[in-house]
């Protein structure tokens, strides 16, 4: 698989645009996928952001495996990042996002009041890759339309200021990628979660890579939704055979879109790609 290299320009002067505006926030909300909670991660922002004080929030819970995502909440929490999880698209999450930098700024806000100084609002810039859910959140802090949804990466490209309530204040910004992946595993679990566009990487490969997860870790929902599966074959031989059943005859790129689909909507049950036990320590 060859590595994959770009760097769009708003995804550019976004970098900058994080860059010059860390000095006006108290501190960095990163938005990432549960299904990631560590590919989803942009290295070269976490470089950054630096020793700003973060939250890590971890979006679409409800498409993710709950016990590999509380491994996750506990690992980030021995590193004393604090973490929450969120639906954006449930109601509470104004609510549990606002909870939550209290509880990160509560030092700072405590040493101000000790000074006399009463700080209401908190600032924050929510930061994270394309297709992660951020136009979702900021539609839903602010209770009304004012970013664009799109079920494609990339769809985002102002920056913008959002007034919650009197407790906090967010800057959006873009979506944006890293230059290229160095890690190619990496690529094929943004590609399986549409994070990446489809282009980017062959959906056979995509698909080889789904099937051969859901063989490791999830078996049972391969056998339960693809009636007659034989998981003792290997991969390629897998979607021949599937591609017959479903009557796509030879048409294995239908297959290929087919499956991934099947896997993005959330067709084969919840579940995340990242493993603590694959991360070997590194974060």
């Amino acid at each position: 698989m060859t590595t994959i290299q770009w760097f769009p320009g708003h995804m550019s002067k976004a970098r900058r645009q994080v860059q010059e505006n860390l000095k006006f926030v108290d501190f960095v909300t990163i938005l990432v996928d549960a299904r990631l909670p560590l590919s989803s991660q942009n290295p070269m922002l976490n470089k950054i952001v630096g020793d700003k004080p973060k939250l890590l929030v971890l979006n679409k819970v409800d498409l993710a495996d709950p016990a590999i995502i509380k491994e996750w909440q506990e690992y980030y929490g021995k590193q004393g990042i604090l973490t929450l999880l969120i639906n954006a698209k449930e109601q509470s999450t104004v609510k549990k996002l606002t909870d939550a930098a209290k509880r990160l700024m509560s030092a700072k806000i405590e040493r101000l009041q000790k000074r006399g100084i009463k700080r209401e609002t908190l600032r924050t810039m929510i930061i994270g890759i394309p297709n992660v859910g951020k136009s979702t959140l900021m539609n839903r802090l602010a209770g009304k339309k004012i970013a664009v949804v799109g079920n494609k990466p990339g769809v985002t490209k102002g920056q913008q200021w959002l007034r919650t309530n009197k407790d906090l204040e967010i800057l959006d910004t873009p979506g944006i990628l890293w230059p290229k992946f160095e890690d190619q595993l990496v690529g094929l679990k943004l590609a399986l979660t549409g994070a990446i566009k489809d282009n980017l990487l062959p959906m056979d490969e995509v698909t080889i890579f789904g099937l051969n997860y859901f063989k490791t870790y999830y078996p049972e929902r391969l056998l339960e939704h693809f009636k007659g599966i034989d998981l003792s074959e290997d991969e390629p031989d897998i979607i021949m055979e599937m591609t017959k059943k479903l009557g796509f005859r030879d048409d294995y790129d239908r297959f290929y879109n087919f499956f991934v689909k099947e896997v993005r909507d959330g067709k084969l049950g919840r579940y995340t790609l990242d493993r603590v036990s694959d991360n070997n320590g590194n974060d």
